[in-house]
Formats: C-alpha cells, sequence, structure tokens
C-alpha cells in the first residue's frame, strides 16, 4: 500500500505529550524510492520469511510503524491491523476493491491482484478533546455540516438520541483528498472549521514538515 506520515505529539511543531496520532498525510514525501528499497530488503521480506520459517506465515494487513534516522528505516511497530489514524489516509487514494485484495490473501493468490492508487494525496486533521492525552471532558454535542459527512471518520464518539456526543480524547478525523499535498491539508483544514464542539483542538501544522520536503525536492 502506499506510504503515511502520522503526527505523534500533542502540540504544533511535534511538542507535547505522545498521543495514539493528532493528523497523517499520504503520501509520505520522505518515503523515497531509496528508502523504499531499503525498508523492503532490510525490514519488510525478512520479516515475512522470519515468519515463513517459523511456519506461521502471515495473511492479512500487517503495519509497519518506521523511523526514519541518520542510520536508515527502523521499525518501531508491528501491529496486524491498519494504522489510525493512518488508514485514514491511505484507504481514500485506494482505487482498487479493498475487499478483493482481502479475498485474494485468503485465497493466497494476491499476486494476481491489482493494487492500485489515486495519482492525488490525502491529509487527515484529528479534532481532540481538549486536555487529550491526560484529562479531559466528555459528552460534549458535535455539530457539523452535513454535506461533509463523507469527510468525517467518527472515534471516540457515542449517540444520545439524534445527537452525536464526544466520548474520548481522539473524537474524529476530518478527511480531504487534493491533487497534491498543499491542496489536500488546505481542504482538510477548512473542513476542519464545518465542525463544532465545546472543547475542540486540533494541531494547526499537520504535513507542514512533509511541504518541507517536497520544497526541498
Amino acid at each position: 500500500l502506499t506510504s503515511s506520515m502520522d503526527h505523534k505529539r500533542a502540540l504544533n511543531d511535534d511538542k507535547g505529550l505522545n498521543t495514539g496520532g493528532m493528523g497523517t498525510v499520504a503520501p509520505n514525501p520522505y518515503y523515497t524510492e531509496e528508502v523504499a528499497k531499503v525498508s523492503m530488503a532490510k525490514i519488510f521480506l525478512p520479516t515475512i520469511e522470519a515468519m515463513k520459517k517459523e511456519g506461521r506465515t502471515f495473511k492479512g494487513c500487517l503495519y509497519f510503524g518506521l523511523m526514519f534516522t541518520k542510520d536508515g528505516p527502523k521499525v518501531i511497530e508491528y501491529n496486524c491491523r491498519f494504522g489510525d489514524p493512518e488508514a485514514q489516509v491511505v484507504l481514500p487514494l485506494l482505487e482498487s476493491d479493498l475487499f478483493d485484495l482481502m479475498e485474494k490473501i485468503y485465497e493466497g493468490d494476491l499476486k494476481s491482484a491489482k493494487v492500485k492508487f489515486l495519482d492525488k494525496s490525502c491529509c487527515c486533521v484529528v479534532l481532540a478533546s481538549k486536555g487529550y492525552p491526560l484529562s479531559y471532558e466528555k459528552g460534549k454535542e458535535i455539530t457539523f455540516n452535513n454535506k461533509i459527512r463523507e469527510n468525517i471518520d467518527f472515534a471516540c464518539v457515542k449517540k444520545d438520541g439524534e445527537k452525536i456526543l464526544t466520548n474520548g480524547g481522539r473524537v474524529l478525523g476530518v478527511v480531504a483528498i487534493g491533487d497534491n499535498l498543499k491542496e489536500a491539508i488546505n481542504k482538510a483544514y477548512d473542513l476542519e472549521k464545518e465542525v463544532s464542539f465545546s472543547n475542540k483542538y486540533c494541531r494547526t501544522d499537520i504535513g507542514v514538515k512533509a511541504l518541507k520536503a517536497l520544497d526541498k525536492e
């Protein structure tokens, strides 16, 4: 699948406490062809081969969380699922049928699948409850323009009759696709303004580092 870039810290400029993710962009401009080759040769394939040798051939979605260092990419974590909020920017760009891909994995015939992505960029801005990841209030009513419903991925919410209320730290993600990364980021922040709840908080620099990488090219 295509690459993505998470923003783990609670505050702008990657400051503050670590979180489950305050926003993402895809593709990740730091994940160059060279980095991809190194990751495949030194991380991805050795991981898969090691599981095969143990008689534990993996079938499913294997997520590699990487950190890029001066010594090359290093593994932070593995997940047997899509990353969150990474999936919110990877899957909207997937043109292929996800069910078809999973079916091919189940049948052991993934090589026959056609994996195709849009030649576009995607950005997700996470809206959190102020105070996250420490203490925060819950039960705040969320209002939004129904026209952007398809751009919202709800997370820590609950229904109270016809109302949708906050029910945790990372409340929802607002997602937008653009022809390029800058457009996707601008769209996501424009849409974010259409969502309201009383203790709403979000970082205002999602994708800034990614744009700097593109400026260097």
